[in-house]
């Protein structure tokens, strides 16, 4: 993956601002589960990789048989969520898996750095993004490629989680999604 912003879509202004933008990466969240259908196979027919954040799905079981159904009956190319059952699911179906944590202390860190270990997942978001001091601590634990999300306000937070050691930022603010 070389794009440094994925854009976080959570409606539809934005989702056709995405379509029209040359960005390849695009992150579904916030639809109904109804919705998706339609709104995956307008960007793979616009070339796009879908990514769905599993819990953010208004509708959708964010547990492992909401994933089976993301994978077989929408062939999503990537799927987000908290739960280990779900990136295991995405690692047998051959689906990108993207494990997210919160870092809310350091027991909340040493548990989810357990878990990555375990998981052994595509990539790792961590929220928020401010925390990018953290970045060069987890890299000596786990193996997978690292996105920041999470209260990003301007172009400079994007830059020092990049310079920090993250491979990519989510974010749901358009304006910054043609950095």
């Amino acid at each position: 993956m070389n794009q440094q912003v994925i854009p976080a879509i959570s409606n539809f202004a934005d989702f056709k601002k995405f379509i029209s933008l040359p960005l390849t990466y695009g992150i579904l969240m916030n639809f109904q589960l109804a919705q998706l259908p339609d709104l995956v196979k307008v960007m793979k027919d616009n070339k796009k990789k879908v990514f769905i954040h599993s819990e953010l799905i208004k509708g959708l079981s964010a547990d492992e048989y909401g994933a089976i159904y993301l994978i077989q009956n929408l062939e999503v190319d990537g799927i987000i969520s908290s739960k280990p059952k779900v990136i295991e699911i995405c690692k047998k179906r051959g689906v990108t898996g993207v494990f997210r944590f919160f870092l809310k202390d350091s027991i909340s860190l040493r548990q989810s750095l357990e878990l990555t270990e375990k998981l052994a997942p595509d990539y790792l978001e961590i929220l928020p993004a401010l925390s990018t001091e953290i970045i060069s601590d987890i890299k000596k634990y786990i193996d997978a490629k690292i996105w920041m999300g999470g209260l990003i306000k301007d172009k400079n937070q994007i830059l020092k989680c990049l310079s920090s050691g993250a491979v990519a930022v989510t974010t749901s603010n358009s304006e910054f999604w043609t950095l």
